[in-house]
């Protein structure tokens, strides 16, 4: 049997308007390909009733809101599973970073505190939720409570509506 890679592709390109910022991949997006695939995740409701997107999209359309200026990647492109089930030297901030500083997205959001807690270098208690102090070359930052199932008890949808309304002023 081939080695299959668990890894998503970047949806990627210039001027994006937003790139969401995952850790990595759930086991369930690495095996059928899509971001945010998880049945009990709530990241595509929460786009659609944050009022980011106009409609509530499905896991394998996530290609098409490359059409509606937002784009995704991950710190961890090898990686897949719980956050803790990763290995640490498979999340890699400088590839990350490049990507950022190749594209320019105009917004990125983190879509958890870990996630963020690996780019800045700092523990998640020490993290806010919101838009961050600006980085001199580097694109806006929203740091987004974690649509996973799994984190259920910090769950708000308040930055993600604030995110909405930085996108769209």
């Amino acid at each position: 049997m081939s080695h299959v890679s668990h890894r998503l592709p970047d949806q990627l390109r210039a001027n994006l308007r937003l790139v969401f910022v995952g850790t990595a991949a759930s086991t369930r997006s690495a095996a059928v390909g899509h971001y945010y695939a998880h049945p009990g995740n709530r990241f595509w409701r929460a786009l659609h009733e944050a009022g980011i997107t106009p409609r509530r999209y499905r896991p394998d359309e996530f290609a098409a809101l490359l059409a509606l200026g937002i784009g995704f990647t991950d710190l961890s492109k090898t990686g897949a599973g719980m956050d803790h089930e990763i290995a640490r030297q498979s999340f890699d901030v400088i590839g990350f970073r490049a990507k950022i500083e190749t594209y320019l997205p105009k917004t990125v959001a983190f879509t958890s505190k870990k996630a963020a807690s690996l780019f800045y270098h700092r523990p998640t208690s020490a993290l806010a939720f919101g838009r961050q102090a600006p980085l001199r070359g580097f694109p806006d930052v929203f740091v987004l409570p974690s649509p996973s199932g799994a984190a259920s008890g910090a769950w708000t949808l308040q930055p993600w509506r604030e995110l909405a309304e930085w996108i769209n002023s």
